[in-house]
């Protein structure tokens, strides 16, 4: 008996040390400073910040909504799908109406007026955005078809939807596009770049994209917000598709919105590690070798390459 109350004595000791050390940590991290005052609940509006697990949840629900018997439950007839497609987007349904509102609420800043209607905004929208679904399945079946027609290693369709991760990066892309199209604030970001984390490759909700889009192994590939791509386009690895500068306001701040991607026209191949920049556009059936670095457009049917490379001799292990 006495061992075990010095044991207690010496836990209580334990606890209270360790009580000091976090309390003023504590306070310091829920002040909320240096930027970080939309994590506060203040005001009028409780700041209620959209869940990123939930958010990527959402989407892989849609995913299996979208390729039904691919993923989630893969035994599906044709009668069973059905229900099975109805119950997943009516749980997504409610699902993502919270998280819109309170993407909504996230940016109503301290609008008194704005927030109470985030409730009814983010039902219209939600029920705008399921209402796209079928529209967004379309794209990505030319997208599905572009990559096993542009892959000479892709044995079916189904192999792309299983396994190809511009197929994946597509996906979250074009149901982001939509929730950016219907205003809705943060979330988009957050669903590509779950997507961009995952498989490296890194589109912007913002970028217009057409029909049947491939993008061939991926990585390192970058999209920005205002590029234009149109239908039967094929990109390669560490493409970049960017920015050329970044013009400033009268106070030295980055200009938002303005165009500043480069515009790609239809049937284009992009070869890996290609940088185009700026506003520039790649006219259509054009060609852009690997390696190639553009900061202005080029006309219709072009096929641009790098230098060719110097062969240099070098002689009893002499360097360059």
């Amino acid at each position: 008996m006495a061992a075990d109350n010095h044991i207690a004595e010496i836990k209580a000791r334990f606890d209270d040390t360790r009580e000091m050390a976090l309390v003023p940590v504590v306070e310091a991290l829920c002040e909320v400073t240096e930027g970080l005052s939309h994590a506060k609940q203040r005001g009028h509006c409780r700041r209620a910040l959209p869940a990123r697990g939930e958010l990527v949840e959402i989407v892989e629900a849609l995913r299996e909504v979208l390729f039904p018997g691919y993923y989630g439950q893969s035994d599906l007839s044709q009668e069973s799908m059905r229900f099975y497609v109805g119950a997943t987007l009516d749980k997504v349904f409610g699902r993502l109406q919270e998280q819109v509102k309170r993407g909504l609420c996230f940016a109503c800043g301290d609008d008194p007026h704005r927030c109470p209607d985030t409730e009814r905004r983010a039902l219209a929208i939600t029920k705008d955005f399921i209402s796209r679904l079928p529209a967004v399945r379309h794209m990505l079946a030319t997208d599905v078809q572009a990559a096993y027609e542009g892959d000479p290693a892709a044995t079916s369709p189904d192999e792309a939807i299983f396994c190809y991760p511009g197929i994946v990066a597509i996906t979250n892309y074009r149901l982001a596009h939509e929730l950016y199209h219907l205003g809705v604030p943060v979330i988009p970001r957050i669903i590509t770049e779950h997507a961009h984390s995952a498989t490296g490759i890194d589109i912007h909700p913002g970028a217009e994209i057409g029909e049947q889009f491939f993008i061939d192994h991926g990585t390192g590939v970058v999209i920005g917000e205002t590029c234009v791509i149109g239908n039967r386009v094929r990109i390669y690895q560490g493409v970049t598709l960017g920015a050329k500068s970044f013009p400033l306001d009268e106070n030295g701040n980055p200009i938002k919105g303005i165009a500043r991607h480069p515009i790609v026209e239809d049937d284009v191949i992009i070869y890996s590690g290609a940088t185009i920049l700026g506003r520039v556009t790649i006219g259509r059936e054009s060609t852009i070798g690997g390696n190639v670095w553009l900061t202005h457009g080029v006309p219709p049917g072009s096929q641009v390459t790098q230098a060719k490379a110097k062969e240099t001799g070098f002689e009893a292990g002499a360097g360059i």
